[in-house]
């Protein structure tokens, strides 16, 4: 936590992170806040424009703290939660609201989440969270959770309720209700955890919850449930989203290879990664191969080249597939790798071949490149999972949801894909006015 002395020019040396901000007059918290940016929502209290309220809580403080925290969700919780410890007076003084709302688990056999009034806390419940300082704070947070970890606000029912139809009551309690034996046990468990989760998240536990969900997933792939794996992965990739810093315009200005620096986190990461398995010293040149057709008709194959991280149009090239059969993507991918290798010397030779697809499709470009002691691994489609060829039985290599090194290669086989359908869209057409 750093403090300032609550004067304008003191707050310059506040970071630009979300998070809470407290105004003090000596040893007494006389307001309490959160800010997507701290910096510039401390600034603004410096302005000549200040309600009279404001400017006769500023005036009254000595110094201010700032406990950054990395989201804004997790500001809006931490601030709902010192508020309720500390009862600032200028934060009863200047809120809209005068009905301040709790979030609470309710006590029920499949636990309610619903937005309390003062009034409502006589009901029997698991857990309380707030006061928040404003209604709009509380159903913002609901808001982003629900489609997370759905949950219901209703009492038990005779049929599903009608938020289970759009994925926000999923296990809808009035459809286990249901259900007898073990099927209904199964439901229940899944619908208790996501309460336990919602929990977590309130909590602060936001990291723990996270693990939970990677380790999950990791058990649903190894047993190749992957319908499982892929909703696990879902949801860490939507937590991912709700909890990511906030990254002000102003830090591309004060560093202008920020970019840059992003792309080489995103390389040493992949770098890491793959030097488990693989003998890789640095990671400059990327390639990745994708093939693209309409029914086994008019294929083509592309290939696009990142040079640290970013892509470089100049060496991406089309690939007109000519000797394999249409709809054989093995003897294309086999076609179009023996191309590559023969134009070594025109081209230049690649750090690390991404191609798109299991373990058959990158054995192909592994078996024209070992020789060549080039690192080849595959991207499965139906999980973001990196496949390492090594003779008869590969390494499956699962990646960290949100991570830099998934969002890196993403883009390269995105961009692959993108590459490939262009040309091969061109064909298309081309055959198409041939026929007419």
């Amino acid at each position: 936590m750093l403090e300032v002395k609550a004067v304008k020019n003191q707050v310059k040396k506040i970071s630009e992170d979300a998070g809470v901000y407290i105004f003090w007059n000596k040893k007494t918290p006389i307001y309490i806040g959160k800010a997507i940016n701290l910096r510039r929502r401390l600034a603004s209290y410096y302005s000549s424009r200040l309600a009279e309220k404001t400017s006769q809580m500023v005036s009254s403080a000595t110094h201010i703290s700032v406990i950054p925290v990395p989201s804004d969700i997790e500001a809006l919780l931490l601030e709902a939660e010192l508020v309720w410890k500390y009862q600032p007076h200028f934060n009863s003084a200047l809120k809209d609201d005068k009905h301040p709302l709790y979030i609470m688990i309710t006590k029920d056999t499949y636990p309610r989440v619903i937005a309390a009034k003062r009034a409502d806390l006589k009901i029997p419940h698991r857990k309380v969270f707030g006061p928040f300082p404003s209604s709009g704070n509380l159903k913002y947070i609901l808001k982003l959770l629900r489609p997370i970890f759905p949950y219901a606000t209703h009492s038990l029912g005779k049929k599903p309720c009608i938020y289970s139809q759009i994925g926000l009551c999923v296990p809808c309690p009035n459809e286990i209700e249901s259900f007898t034996g073990s099927l209904k046990a199964i439901m229940k468990k899944e619908y208790l955890k996501n309460i336990r989760n919602i929990t977590g998240v309130l909590t602060g536990r936001i990291k723990k919850v996270k693990n939970q969900l990677e380790s999950e997933m990791a058990l649903y792939a190894k047993k190749q449930l992957f319908e499982e794996a892929e909703k696990a992965k879902k949801k860490i990739t939507r937590l991912d989203y709700i909890t990511t810093p906030y990254s002000p315009v102003d830090r591309f200005v004060e560093n202008p290879n920020l970019l840059e620096d992003i792309r080489q986190a995103e390389l040493d990461e992949l770098s890491t990664l793959l030097q488990k398995f693989l003998e890789i010293n640095s990671i400059k040149r990327i390639e990745c191969f994708d093939v693209a057709h309409l029914a086994g008709t008019s294929p083509t194959a592309s290939m696009v080249t990142f040079f640290d991280g970013a892509a470089d149009k100049s060496f991406y090239r089309h690939f007109r597939i000519r000797r394999a059969k249409g709809g054989d993507d093995v003897a294309a991918l086999d076609e179009v790798a023996k191309r590559r290798e023969r134009r070594f010397n025109d081209w230049g030779r690649p750090d690390l071949i991404i191609v798109d697809g299991g373990k058959t499709q990158t054995k192909v470009f592994w078996e024209v490149f070992k020789k060549h002691k080039i690192p080849v691994v595959g991207l499965a489609k139906r999980f973001e999972t990196i496949v390492i060829p090594q003779g008869e039985t590969p390494a499956y290599v699962l990646v960290r949801p949100h991570g830099e090194s998934l969002m890196l290669v993403k883009r390269i086989r995105d961009e692959a894909h993108r590459f490939a359908r262009r040309y091969h869209h061109k064909l298309v057409g081309r055959h198409l006015l041939q026929g007419n």
